[in-house]
């Protein structure tokens, strides 16, 4: 029997498909090394079933289900007992394309994730949950310019390299303070659904354990439209009162953002290359 095939049995056999015609569709999984398929229920997509290694299987599965009360989460339906797979809801939407306005979408998932993110333990290490742990938040950033450093090489000159790396020092101080959150991970315009130019959900985790900036600073910078300090500024205005940041502090975190974004754009969006160099061309200004 294919694994497909019993991973429907299983399903049938939690009464989760109602005797009902199904069809499998396999989807396109992006940069995931898994497999994900749409799951049609009547000719309606119903769930979304991700197969993949075992550890990440149990991460997307504990981050879910940690914040299961988030609506722009989806919620998991069945989990296999050996992490081979997990099926969880379907969200109506597509990535990427017909977002809105970045205000708009920004706003809501600050109201609805940002906000909401459970503080760790400080005793728990910084870092990828299915990665190598770091002592600190500045230990992480610093293999973060070290790998964008690498990829980008004479896209930028020298002395760009130099001051984002003095910028990664003068974090530190805040690095060294920050408070530890359960966070998405990889919250980009890639795992965003939008329906009708609206958010309606955040997919596929990479769980982290880090500053909630890092989030919200890699979803500004996931999308090179309106990559500016005035579409910045009133979405910082409206999550400020959940944060201690100041706008230099700010300020910072985005180029420090941006800069390895254009790392990872030259490797993976390579068609988005030359609007991330011109939103570079005015957020160097800050380094200098």
């Amino acid at each position: 029997m294919k694994e497909n095939d019993k991973i429907i049995d299983v399903l049938e056999s939690k009464g989760l498909l109602r005797n009902a015609e199904i069809e499998l569709k396999r989807m396109n999984s992006g940069t995931t090394n898994g497999v994900l398929y749409t799951l049609l229920v009547d000719k309606n997509p119903t769930y979304v079933i991700k197969i993949d290694d075992s550890k990440i299987i149990s991460s997307t599965k504990d981050f879910l289900l940690a914040y299961k009360e988030i609506s722009v989460i989806p919620d998991v339906i069945y989990a296999d007992e050996n992490d081979n797979y997990i099926a969880y809801t379907y969200i109506p939407g597509e990535t990427h394309n017909n977002r809105g306005s970045k205000l708009e979408w920004m706003t809501i998932l600050i109201r609805e994730l940002f906000t909401k993110y459970n503080k760790i333990n400080n005793d728990t290490s910084w870092g990828r949950v299915n990665g190598i742990h770091r002592s600190t938040w500045s230990d992480f950033n610093n293999i973060s310019f070290q790998l964008a450093y690498e990829s980008i090489g004479n896209h930028l000159p020298n002395e760009d390299h130099r001051k984002v790396k003095e910028l990664v020092e003068k974090l530190r101080d805040f690095h060294n303070k920050e408070e530890r959150y359960y966070l998405h991970g990889d919250t980009g315009v890639h795992n965003f659904v939008y329906n009708s130019n609206k958010l309606v959900g955040v997919i596929d985790p990479s769980p982290l354990i880090g500053p909630r900036i890092y989030d919200f600073t890699y979803a500004f910078c996931s999308s090179p439209d309106s990559l500016n300090l005035e579409t910045l500024l009133p979405i910082f205005a409206i999550w400020k009162d959940n944060t201690p940041f100041t706008e230099e502090r700010l300020i910072d975190e985005v180029i420090f953002q941006l800069y390895t974004r254009i790392g990872v754009c030259i490797k993976v969006h390579p068609q988005d290359l030359s609007s991330y160099m011109k939103a570079w061309s005015e957020w160097r200004e800050y380094l200098y």
